[in-house]
């Protein structure tokens, strides 16, 4: 069967539609991680930047 250049255009879109489906569970995984790694982050470093918010606020209202 031959296949005009409109056909082989038309093959090739299908054939990407149907490929790309994604990788929803990795996807999912980096999210979680990402959302655990800002969590721990957060929980290290929240009180030190608690703490320079407030040093800053009383400088700048000290004046």
């Amino acid at each position: 069967m031959i296949r005009t250049s409109w056909g082989r255009v038309r093959a090739a879109w299908e054939d990407t539609l149907v490929d790309e489906r994604g990788d929803v569970p990795g996807w999912v995984l980096v999210t979680l991680m990402t959302a655990g790694l800002v969590v721990a982050i957060w929980a290290l470093a929240g009180p030190a930047l608690a703490d320079l918010f407030q040093q800053a606020i009383s400088r700048v209202s000290g004046f």
